[in-house]
Parts: structure tokens; C-alpha cells; sequence
């Protein structure tokens, strides 16, 4: 996934402005990690590399230097002889994880611990890591895509809601300068596709959302998200089966967002049912036109927050017309219409 490649170019970033640093590898043999910093650019007379797991060894050397950081790659590779059980186990990690914790405090170090996930996504090892750390930041990405997010769960020094976004080429990870380039097509449209912006933290994205609604051949229609929530897919497909008597319950419906992202706000629902509407109806949408806007259980479409924001981005991108509950209050170059239930979206579609 790459967090091995980030941490190793944070690492040089810090040695290139002269501050010591430690990556200690408990995965890679050193011959491994130097073949990786040559091709990512990373070699710095500052950076030291040490290729050790027995933690009294890698604790003693972060004592006897004067480090400004040290990277721990990985929290699941090292082991203290002190402790009967096996490297990875949770009373190693949660020990070692404790005295590198007090070295961070004691030293003024900063530590960046990389660990691993478990199937259910939530952190390898006793929950309590969670607590002990002062941030947590989750690396995510499909790894059949270049696209990578680094999204934060736990900050005690700033907000939580904000992540990185990075493209991994041949150098390595870069940033990804204009991130929703990366999500949306500008080809001619074609029937599913409807246009959204979400916002993750104070970052707005266009992002865009595929429907395919195809007939039932037989038993219970299926219900399929990729990036979006099912059971708010279940729940927008009944509003539609009931506001607008659109017979869903004899097609399945399949939901995709496009680049991987996850979508975890509900100003996104408008592009959702609009999506959905397209596939249904065999009807293409302007790809120049977004759809802005939480449905309520009463098919009442409700104001996107910080709406200024999601317009500025669409004016980046030359985008023309947006349809939204209520028109904005500050001026803009888009074409706004106004549809405050869902039944304006089938007769302005």
C-alpha cells in the first residue's frame, strides 16, 4: 500500500533540513530499504537506517544518539525477550508501544509508528494503541489504482476530518495536486453517471457516482455499493419505490464511486438518486452539472453544508450548473436550479 515509501520520504524530508533521524526496519534487510531510497531520492548524510527487531537493541540506540525522529517500521515485527510471546502478539505490542511512548516524551522524540490492519480495518493489536498515540492516520487505496488517502482518525493537535491524498508513480508517493481531477470523467457522459462534491475536511472533491439498475431475472433483487453506504442505498431505492412509484423492487442496483473513494457524508444522496434515475431511464446526464443535496425519509431535499466551498471547486473545473435544494447566497458563475423534493429531479431529467 505504501507506508513503508511515505514514511521513508518523511524521513529524508526531515534529514534534507539537518535533523538526525532513525528509520528502524524490522521487515526489510538494510541492502532493501537503500535499494528503495536511491530509486525514491531519499538518501541523506542525516537519515541513519537500522535493521533490527530485538527492542532492548533498538532502544538502547535511540538512548545513545541525539535523534529528532525515529521511524518504527513495523510496531508488529518487534519483540522484547522480557516478554514470554511471540513478536506481534498483543502484550508485545502493547508494551513496546508504551516505552516508546515514555522515549517520545522523555527525549522530546517524535515517533511514527507504522502498523498493520486487521480485515475489519481497525488496528492490529489491543485496542488501547488507539488511546496511547497521539495521532492515528489510516493509509487506504485500492492497490490496482495509483490513488492513495491518508486519512486521519485521531488528531490531539488538529482536526480529524482532513486527508492527504497522494498519486504512487514510478519515484515513488506524490502528492496529488488537483485531486478531483482524479475522480471523475471528462468524456461525453453516459447513462448512470452523475456528478457530486463532497468535502473531506475543508478539501472539496467532484467526485463522480455510477448507477447501473438492470432487470431481475429471478429471487430477491440485489443491492451493491462500492464507496457508498448500503443501507443508505436501501433506504434512498425505497424512497424512490414509494415517492415516485418507480418499480425498483424487480432490478437490482449497483453503486460504484469512482476512484475508490468512500463517501461518508449525506450531501451526496441527490447524486445518488440521480445516478440511479439515469441507468433506470437509459437517459444521459450533462457532465458539466452536479447534484448538490441530503433526501430526507419525506423525499425532501435538504441544503449541502458549507455549499460555497463545493461551488468554488465546481468553478475550478468549468463546471456549469448545479442542482440544489435552495440557490446560494453569494454570487457564482454556476447555473443554479432549485429542487427542493425528489420529484423535481425526474421532471427537470
Amino acid at each position: 500500500m505504501g507506508k513503508s515509501t511515505l514514511l521513508l520520504k518523511v524521513a529524508s524530508g526531515l534529514a534534507k533540513n539537518q535533523q538526525k533521524v532513525l528509520y528502524v526496519s524490522g521487515e526489510e534487510s538494510l541492502s532493501q530499504i537503500k535499494m528503495r531510497a536511491t530509486r525514491l531520492d531519499c538518501i541523506e548524510k542525516e537519515l541513519y537506517l537500522l535493521n533490527e527487531i530485538n527492542w532492548p537493541v533498538i532502544k538502547a540506540n535511540i538512548e545513545s544518539e541525539n535523534y529528532f525522529a525515529c521511524v518504527i517500521d513495523s510496531i508488529q515485527t518487534l519483540y522484547s525477550p522480557e516478554i514470554s510471546s511471540a513478536p506481534g502478539s498483543i502484550s508485545q505490542v502493547r508494551e513496546i508501544t508504551f516505552e516508546l511512548m515514555r522515549l517520545a516524551k522523555t527525549r522530546d522524540i517524535a515517533i511514527f509508528i507504522i502498523g498493520h490492519i486487521t480485515k475489519e480495518g481497525s488496528i492490529a493489536g489491543p485496542r488501547v494503541l488507539e488511546h496511547m498515540v497521539d495521532s492515528v492516520l489510516y493509509f487506504e487505496g485500492d492497490p490496482s489504482r495509483e490513488l492513495r488517502i491518508l486519512r486521519s482518525f485521531k488528531n490531539r493537535f488538529g482536526p480529524t476530518s482532513e486527508i492527504g491524498l497522494f498519486e504512487m508513480k514510478e519515484q515513488g508517493l506524490v502528492s496529488a495536486k488537483e485531486a478531483s481531477s482524479l475522480f471523475f470523467s471528462k468524456e461525453e457522459p453516459m447513462e448512470g453517471s452523475a456528478i457530486t462534491i463532497t468535502l473531506e475536511g475543508s478539501r472539496a472533491l467532484i467526485l463522480e457516482i455510477q448507477a447501473l439498475v438492470s432487470e431481475c431475472s429471478f429471487g430477491a433483487p440485489k443491492r451493491l455499493a462500492n464507496g457508498f453506504d448500503t443501507n443508505r442505498l436501501n433506504m434512498l431505492i425505497a424512497l424512490l419505490e414509494k415517492k415516485l412509484e418507480i418499480p425498483l423492487n424487480r432490478h437490482d442496483v449497483f453503486i460504484n464511486v469512482s476512484g475508490g473513494i468512500k463517501i461518508s457524508e449525506p450531501a451526496c444522496d441527490l447524486a445518488v438518486i440521480a445516478s440511479i434515475l439515469s441507468s433506470f431511464k437509459n437517459r444521459k446526464i450533462d457532465n458539466k452539472t452536479a447534484f448538490l443535496g441530503e433526501v430526507s425519509l419525506n423525499g425532501r431535499i435538504l441544503e449541502a453544508p458549507n455549499l460555497n466551498a463545493r461551488l468554488k471547486e465546481m468553478e475550478n473545473y468549468g463546471f456549469l450548473k448545479a442542482i440544489l435544494p435552495k440557490k446560494p447566497s453569494q454570487k457564482t458563475s454556476i447555473k443554479c436550479y432549485e429542487a427542493n423534493a425528489v420529484g423535481k429531479i425526474v421532471e427537470w431529467m
